[in-house]
């Protein structure tokens, strides 16, 4: 007889977009991989009544709640996983933390770096996992790109150029959706989208030292949103709202270790669905990739033979590559909700063997200074330091 594994009670608040990821990653995740600790899908937790329980008969949750509260105080719940707006991520998560259950959030982690400290302090002084959503590193073509780094294989890096483009909200009849509300969101492309971009150049490149940027709001006003979910929305109003976040968020960077990098996140690049895209070049290499062609790592080596150099494109599926074995046959190529299970998949490592694997809220802490000294760059027309946004809290090295 095997060993009987350690069950993980979910209780999950909201439902929609990320819901719908996560609950997939908690339901596929023991079928793929074989882990001391195996998630139960509990509970999950929305305002709609109708709307909570529709989900969680269809996504095969056992039972909902229409207060989060609640979900949090309740006894058979180990993990809670926040995938609400952002305004009430940090509220939520000092709360689980407090209950003593561990906690996934999602991207940003909160809305001010001063907030995410307040998180920061909440779970270590509980003593509970921690994690944050930053799905896109746990695409195997993104785990050897940081193989092929760590091992020296490019060298010293000299640069990385990262974009997110999306066009979703381009139509200025688009409805003013939570995403365009400062109040909720905290900001627009750049906490939604930067953060992803800042978060794989931490993991591939290092720290950042300092930022200079700029932000555009290119529609200011639009019709207020009837109803909402995902990345979609509807309205019929003719009243309008103010735009009160940015369309577009561009800046430049240096490195701790002195790489120079370049950003972009916009919501107003036409034809790119989800653009997110880097490019690294170091002293004996370069490597790329694309979301929107996620298995495929294209990488270059400059001690090729002469005539033979360039790009080569590797289909990251191979036994060998990072989560591969776990689905298919070589070749057989993986999707953007696999993602999601790899990362889940981690988290259940952590708790099994009580340890919060990164990226865990000190990387969403870190995430959360480079996008506010970004916007602090923005206010300023400045290079702004990142030592000069706040001082970590003890325990976390600079």
């Amino acid at each position: 007889m095997g060993v009987e594994k350690k069950k993980i009670n979910v209780g999950m608040i909201g439902y929609k977009f990320m819901g719908k990821a996560h609950s997939n990653a908690y339901r596929n995740l023991p079928f793929f991989f074989d882990t001391d600790a195996v998630p139960v899908l509990q509970a999950i937790a929305g305002r709609d009544e109708k709307g909570v329980q529709a989900a969680a008969n269809k996504m095969g949750w056992a039972s909902y709640e229409t207060d989060w509260r609640k979900l949090i105080e309740r006894k058979d719940i180990d993990l809670i996983d926040i995938g609400t707006p952002n305004n009430v991520h940090a509220e939520m998560a000092i709360a689980a933390a407090r209950a003593g259950k561990h906690i996934i959030c999602e991207k940003p982690l909160t809305m001010t770096v001063e907030q995410a400290q307040q998180v920061l302090q909440a779970v270590k002084e509980a003593g509970v996992v921690h994690m944050i959503s930053h799905n896109y590193r746990f695409a195997p073509a993104v785990q050897f790109a940081k193989k092929l780094i760590s091992e020296g294989r490019i060298g010293k890096i000299y640069h990385i150029r990262a974009t997110y483009l999306q066009d979703w909200i381009m139509d200025p009849e688009f409805p003013l959706v939570w995403r365009l509300k400062k109040e909720v969101s905290g900001s627009g492309a750049h906490g939604d989208l930067a953060a992803h971009i800042i978060d794989l150049a931490r993991f591939l490149v290092g720290e950042f030292k300092e930022v200079i940027g700029m932000m555009e709001t290119f529609i200011k006003e639009r019709p207020i949103a009837e109803d909402s979910g995902g990345l979609s929305a509807g309205s019929t109003n003719n009243e309008k709202g103010e735009v009160d976040v940015d369309d577009a968020s561009i800046f430049m960077a240096r490195f701790e270790n002195g790489a120079v990098g370049t950003f972009e996140a916009t919501r107003f690049a036409g034809g790119n669905r989800n653009g997110n895209r880097f490019e690294i070049n170091g002293e004996k290499g370069s490597i790329r990739w694309d979301l929107e062609n996620m298995n495929n790592l294209e990488v270059y080596f400059a001690d090729d033979e002469q005539g033979l150099q360039g790009f080569r494109t590797i289909n990251c599926t191979e036994q060998h590559h990072p989560y591969a074995a776990a689905y298919w046959p070589d070749g057989h190529i993986i999707g953007y909700e696999h993602t999601f299970i790899n990362m889940m998949t981690e988290l259940m490592k952590g708790i099994a063997n009580g340890y919060s694997p990164s990226p865990n809220f000190e990387d969403g802490l870190r995430n959360q200074i480079v996008l506010e000294a970004v916007e602090r760059s923005v206010q300023t027309e400045k290079w702004t330091k990142i030592n000069e946004i706040s001082l970590l809290p003890s325990g976390v090295e600079k």
